[in-house]
């Protein structure tokens, strides 16, 4: 089953608004074994619109519009829809009941646009919105389905999870797709295509897609299959050829962040972390704190962003600073030993470097991080040259340094 997805908006065309609705829907039918050919946006148009139904419906088994189903002028989805399969539009009853008990909740009053919200294509079937007023559209005709949903994000997922997924689950037969993505950090694109060699000795006709981004490189693998367990072991044999080739820069699968798993890891070993942060600006606190529980292994995070910061939270020699300059690997072992010691956890993380664009020289260049680790046994520093970009830089410093965590508790460094 082929599919086509739809997104309306100016807000989209202009760059106001990041597409994510797309990225969602196509995420949710490739699960479900449905593919996903063509993708179009298109303004608040009502012959844009027009022209973009028409191509799509002529073209695929599943179409799936999202937004312009609000009740303002701009809004003109609704209409659109009636016009391409001559419709007419009439206020329900079921849905003013809903829409009523809604806004009770919200303790919102009954006003005009949420009678225009009532009313509904008069031969199509309703799509319930739970978390909001506009209803989505249903229309099946010969084997082929027609779907328009909100465009707000939240609305539309919980739309397209219990209504759309298992409707196009129950229809989906003879074809099975899979996508597994494997995520590594501290290598390139080019590293893992030398390490991995010839793809096709092992893809069995699957795919293999190289996405980079400043934070590490994932991994993905997509296939079709006849069914589900074939699926399955076909991608469990390629995931194992990977692994055992690039398997030591793999942290995790999926969504999975680095400092996800770095966390589990931690918790698993009953294990603590002090982090002192000088050019990461505190981006390694945040990320360690972005996961539920991280209280748990987390002491604290302190920002020494100077010199004199440096020496009086954790202990860094003046004399030290002065003689090697504070991005060295000394600074940066003496930061994580006395972060490590003075909070009495069982790990110390540090990161000095120069983020830039200023603050380069020809011996210590922009981009230029030592990140520092030290435990009961063992003090050390990593140098890394993560090239130019202030944010960039300051993004792979921060998953450097977590990553170099995960390797010395898993005995890769």
């Amino acid at each position: 089953m082929k599919s086509a997805i739809i997104t309306i908006g100016d807000e989209l065309l202009i760059g106001q608004i990041v597409n994510t609705n797309q990225a969602y829907i196509a995420g949710r039918l490739n699960a479900a074994g449905v593919s996903v050919e063509r993708m179009l946006t298109v303004g608040d148009d009502l012959d844009g619109i027009l022209a973009a139904f028409r191509e799509c419906w002529s073209s695929f088994q599943v179409v799936i519009v999202t937004g312009g189903l609000g009740p303002t002028h701009d809004d003109v989805t609704k209409k659109a829809v009636c016009r391409f399969f001559d419709m007419g539009l009439a206020s329900r009853p079921d849905l003013r009941e809903s829409i009523q008990t809604l806004l009770a909740k919200r303790g919102t009053r009954w006003g005009p646009t949420a009678e225009e919200q009532t009313l509904f294509p008069d031969n199509a079937e309703v799509i319930p919105n739970p978390v909001g007023t506009a209803a989505g559209i249903l229309v099946a005709r010969g084997g082929k389905y027609f779907m328009v949903l909100p465009g707000v994000p939240f609305e539309m997922k919980e739309m397209v999870d219990q209504t759309i997924i298992p409707l196009l689950e129950s229809t989906v037969t003879g074809s099975v797709i899979r996508h597994r993505t494997l995520r590594t950090t501290g290598v390139t694109e080019s590293m893992l295509a030398g390490q991995l060699g010839d793809v096709n000795l092992f893809l069995e006709g699957a795919r293999l897609a190289f996405l980079p981004s400043p934070a590490g490189v994932r991994l993905r693998v997509s296939l079709r299959d006849q069914d589900a367990l074939t699926a399955d072991r076909r991608m469990q044999r390629i995931e194992e050829t990977i692994r055992s080739k690039v398997g030591t820069y793999i942290y995790g699968t999926g969504e999975e962040e680095l400092a996800e798993v770095l966390g589990r890891l931690l918790k698993e070993r009953h294990l603590t972390i002090a982090v002192a942060e000088s050019c990461t600006g505190g981006l390694i606190a945040d990320k360690i704190t972005d996961v539920s529980g991280s209280s748990g292994y987390l002491d604290r995070g302190l920002i020494a962003y100077s010199n004199r910061s440096k020496t009086e939270l954790l202990g860094v020699p003046a004399e030290l600073i002065a003689r090697t300059g504070a991005v060295s690997q000394e600074v940066a072992e003496a930061m994580a030993a006395g972060v490590r010691q003075r909070s009495g956890t069982d790990i110390g993380l540090s990161t000095t470097g120069i983020a830039g664009p200023t603050g380069g020289t020809a011996e210590k260049p922009v981009g230029l991080v030592w990140i520092g680790y030290s435990d009961v046994s063992q003090t050390v520093a990593r140098r890394h040259l993560f090239g130019e970009g202030r944010a960039r830089v300051k993004e792979r410093a921060a998953q450097a340094a977590l990553e170099l965590v995960r390797r010395m508790l898993l005995g890769l460094d």
